[in-house]
């Protein structure tokens, strides 16, 4: 999602930085090719997750785009310093209900909000929570310069010409983020070729389940929704994606490419950005949009796409204190 700068105009879903998701990530396993890792980040201040909530990866392993198999995330209360989170794992038809539902696989894992993550294995799975230092890389003020954010939208005409808004310096470099992080073998997955994964944030409120927040793509919903929209967006299927959104997006799209309609539902469709779910093939190389994995620079491929290829690079470098080794993601930055 990269969706760390919503707070230009969006906000975190319900005002709360713990149902905010922020990126998700799938490659696979540098140390073993035969392994995945799929990692959903969650709340930039990085503290805790929402007990009340329910944090969810979907995958579509047969291409109709309905989930064939769910993770499900759910934290204790925070006790100080302190919280837990149970994993479950649901597959088929049960894995399209928005509850916690299949088998539970971890049970009351202490997550780690220290330098030392707390690894946990069950079977050939491997899952880690808790905070760690943020991969993801980006110019906030440049971003800012660059895009008229007023008027209850994100993002629309960028200011091209003249002056470079890039700063040159990048916003995360001591920033963190709450992380989850799942392993197991390719084969677990049931694809023969490419999924689709996306992620999904729901809460318990008098008693109704409410979906708040999802990731896929990153940065789509960050530049894409407005003020208006986002709520529907955050809690649409991306079976739905390509009836609902299409028209939205090409809209924008002109705003901020020149895009005729036709080009922009061209260019939707060559990115694959409608569903909003992140294709991964594990029989190819990790790079976005197969997955992504940290040293891609989801921010200059989105505005290139936005802008028909008019937005020149930012210039920024990936983070250096990622990890070869589970759950990647380097330790936290004091605060």
């Amino acid at each position: 999602m990269s969706n760390h700068f919503t707070g230009l105009s969006l906000g975190p879903p319900l005002g709360d930085q713990r149902l905010d998701l922020c990126d998700l990530y799938a490659f696979q396993s540098p140390t073993d090719p035969t392994r995945t890792a799929i990692i959903l980040n969650a709340n930039p201040r990085a503290d805790a997750l929402h007990p009340d909530a329910i944090y969810r990866l979907n995958i579509d392993n047969d291409g109709d785009l309905l989930t064939d198999i769910a993770i499900s995330y759910v934290f204790s209360k925070p006790d100080g310093d302190k919280q837990t989170v149970s994993v479950f794992v649901a597959k088929g038809a049960e894995a399209r209900s928005a509850e916690v539902v299949g088998t539970k696989i971890i049970a009351d894992a202490e997550v780690s909000f220290g330098p030392k993550p707390n690894i946990v294995r069950s079977g050939a799975t491997t899952f880690c929570a808790g905070a760690r230092s943020d991969a993801f890389f980006f110019d906030y003020d440049g971003i800012k310069a660059l895009f008229d954010t007023s008027g209850g939208r994100n993002f629309t005409a960028p200011h091209l010409g003249g002056k470079s808004p890039w700063t040159g310096v990048d916003s995360n470099t001591k920033a963190n983020v709450f992380s989850t992080t799942i392993e197991m073998p390719t084969s677990e997955l049931g694809a023969n070729s490419a999924i689709r994964i996306w992620g999904r944030c729901s809460l318990r409120e008098n008693g109704k389940l409410n979906h708040v927040d999802r990731a896929g793509h990153p940065s789509v919903s960050s530049f894409f929704n407005t003020d208006d929209t986002k709520l529907e967006y955050n809690a649409s299927e991306p079976v739905n994606d390509v009836r609902r959104w299409t028209d939205q997006f090409v809209h924008l799209m002109g705003h901020t490419g020149g895009y005729t309609r036709d080009e922009a539902i061209a260019a939707i469709h060559a990115e694959g950005i409608l569903p909003d779910m992140l294709t991964f093939d594990p029989s190819k190389p990790a790079k976005y949009p197969n997955g992504r994995v940290f040293t891609d620079d989801v921010i200059n491929t989105r505005l290139a796409f936005l802008s028909k290829a008019d937005i020149p690079p930012t210039g920024l470098k990936p983070h250096t204190d990622v990890l070869r080794e589970f759950p990647y993601l380097g330790a936290p930055h004091p605060q």
